[in-house]
């Protein structure tokens, strides 16, 4: 077992969309150099499972995408894809039916949420399509179509059944459509494909009022982030770095994970102590109580 679960590492904070259940950035724009992401991922390669590639922006809208996964495959570590999904015919189907992808989650919300007048089938197709020739070629690769937009109005629950209908025709699959979140979030549709169900959730933000002091998070235990810039972070959640741990470009990782103040935040969340005013603020994080 190593250290982390997941190691977040954010390619690139810029979107080719932009989602009102995902906060606008408020830091520069950046894109992570090749130079920089090869420093990082041979830092974090011999402490985590599986590498996301995001806290906030599209990674496959990164310039020089193809040449990260080669880096990544370099340094033996698997990715955890995140996409809304619009990029994914830019590219052959069999870069991404490779060993060093593990997991590759569609935003399937993100659509309607953009475009709310356009009809999502076309968009689904290009994916399904994916999905399809995923379960012929690479077997082995685990794919999520995301409706994190439940206990939303009357007109989103019906483009959710608009995908879920769609996506059942598709695959010529019967889908069960209760769903209870607090149980079990996903479903499977066939093969390694599966529906990930969850509501929307409010960001973490200084500016919000406190909601408590006590609480639990997986953060410094089962996962950390690290922005474009190389701030390394507790959370995927912190997405302006407003709890900064150093720069691992700077100063090596495990040094950072090593110093008071991420031992501090740690101790404190095995305590169900909430150290930090961002957490503090955090409404995910009272989902683990």
């Amino acid at each position: 077992m190593k250290r982390f679960r997941k190691v977040y590492i954010e390619i690139t904070n810029i979107c080719n969309l932009q989602c009102t259940f995902c906060p606008e950035v408020v830091r520069d724009k950046k894109i992570m150099t090749l130079e920089t992401f090869e420093n990082v991922i041979h830092q974090v390669s011999p402490l985590t499972e599986e590498v996301c590639l995001h806290l906030m922006g599209e990674p496959l809208a990164h310039p020089s995408f193809k040449q990260i996964i080669e880096l990544a495959e370099k340094a033996n570590v698997k990715i955890n894809l995140t996409t809304n999904g619009t990029l994914i015919k830019n590219y052959s189907y069999d870069f991404f039916f490779r060993p060093v992808f593990r997991q590759i989650n569609f935003s399937i919300q993100s659509f309607k949420d953009n475009f709310p007048e356009q009809d999502l089938r076309p968009y689904l197709y290009d994916i399904l399509l994916f999905s399809r020739q995923a379960l012929v070629d690479y077997p082995e690769l685990y794919i999520n179509y995301r409706l994190w937009n439940l206990k939303t109005p009357k007109e989103t629950r019906e483009d959710n059944q608009i995908v879920i209908d769609y996506v059942s025709d598709f695959f010529q699959k019967s889908i069960n459509e209760r769903i209870d979140v607090g149980f079990k979030k996903s479903k499977n549709i066939t093969g390694r494909i599966y529906f990930h169900f969850d509501s929307r959730f409010e960001w973490p933000s200084l500016n919000l009022p406190p909601k408590s002091e006590h609480g639990f998070c997986y953060g410094l235990s089962s996962h950390i982030g690290i922005h474009a810039d190389g701030t390394l972070v507790p959370c995927c959640l912190d997405k302006e770095a407003n709890i900064p741990l150093g720069n691992v470009l700077k100063t090596r990782l495990e040094d950072l994970l090593n110093l008071e103040e991420a031992q501090k935040i740690r101790i404190g969340f095995t305590q169900k102590k909430l150290i930090h005013p961002l957490c503090q603020s955090c409404d995910f994080i009272q989902r683990f109580n």
